[in-house]
């Protein structure tokens, strides 16, 4: 941020129907000249026989750069994540 510059926050609104969010166990990453889409979908891997059956719950359209900021923040909350859980999943020790 520039010197001078008023420091701004995000005020991001949700609208009630999305503040649950959608789960997904599988994703599908398509790209263009102009964007990356990100299809999200629930997949029941229960099935034995034939084809898996799915269902697309979101689908997200970005462009590259977004796409690149992205898998940054992915990798910086992943590396959170693993050092948070490597760290609780330490043995506890006696000192007596």
């Amino acid at each position: 941020m520039e010197d001078g510059q008023p420091e701004r926050q995000l005020n991001i609104h949700m609208d009630p129907q999305h503040l649950a969010g959608v789960y997904a166990n599988f994703a599908n990453i398509t790209f263009s000249d102009y964007e990356f889409t990100l299809t999200f979908a629930r997949i029941d891997h229960e099935v034995e026989e034939g084809d898996v059956p799915g269902v697309v719950v979101a689908r997200v359209n970005m462009s590259q750069q977004f796409a690149g900021e992205l898998l940054v923040a992915l990798q910086e909350a992943h590396s959170k994540y693993t050092t948070v859980k490597g760290i609780q999943d330490l043995p506890e020790t006696d000192d007596r």
